[in-house]
């Protein structure tokens, strides 16, 4: 069990990790353009848009990103370790008392039923999401597939995928509108780990708190009927 509290505050600590590397990205992002003091006034500015900025953008995005998923598959793992643990305490220490002592089946009810639902949102979470879809070279060049992701391309042949490629290469614009679309794709995903991430948390939360009430409850009645 200490080894198990152990790797649960471990990946605590990488959790606080990975968020100060996401606020240093999005703060290295935000300074990257930012107008340089000792630069001559009378010299003529470059455009707002320049590919140096858009490269910056386009690899903060990227990073706070792969941040945030690694964020959230380390919350999702502390906690799966966390409820497996409780479940674990639960069955072996509380579940063989309950013949002799019946009143402690709703709090240890509660428990069980909270952590088991937290640990199954917990484990969606964390699980891979991947889309196989049967991708062809004409679909990626008229935009309906994305070629950076591996789902779209892994079940094409290797001479699509070059094709694909050297497509992708040559037009500056479909470059930055597949890198756009990739990042939306992200977000998206993001947006489902951290709802169901949401959702863990808050069946750890009540189960906690109702089962933990009831606990009190139940040893303040039980200590009633016997005084």
């Amino acid at each position: 069990m200490s080894k198990d509290l152990q790797r649960a505050q471990a990946q605590l600590e990488q959790t606080e990790t990975a968020l100060h590397a996401a606020a240093e990205a999005a703060k290295s992002a935000a300074v990257a353009d930012w107008p340089d003091p000792t630069e001559d006034p009378s010299k003529p500015k470059k455009p707002p848009g320049t590919a140096r900025g858009i490269e910056t953008m386009f690899r903060s995005a990227y990073r706070v990103q792969m941040e945030l998923t690694s964020l959230a598959d380390n919350k999702a793992n502390m906690m799966i370790s966390i409820n497996g643990i409780i479940m674990s305490i639960i069955i072996a220490s509380v579940a063989p008392k309950l013949d002799a002592n019946p009143w402690l089946l709703l709090p240890t009810a509660l428990l069980l039923v909270g952590s088991m639902i937290s640990i199954v949102f917990a484990i969606l979470a964390a699980r891979p999401r991947v889309s196989h879809l049967p991708i062809s070279l004409e679909d990626l060049r008229h935009s309906e597939g994305n070629i950076l992701f591996f789902g779209n391309f892994a079940n094409m042949s290797e001479d699509d995928f070059t094709r694909g490629m050297e497509d992708l290469m040559a037009d500056k614009t479909l470059v930055y509108d597949t890198m756009i679309r990739n990042i939306h794709g992200l977000g998206g995903v993001l947006n489902q780990k951290f709802a169901l991430l949401r959702y863990a948390y808050t069946s750890f939360m009540f189960a906690l708190i109702f089962g933990v009430t009831s606990f009190l409850g139940v040893f303040v009645w039980v200590s009633q009927q016997l005084g």
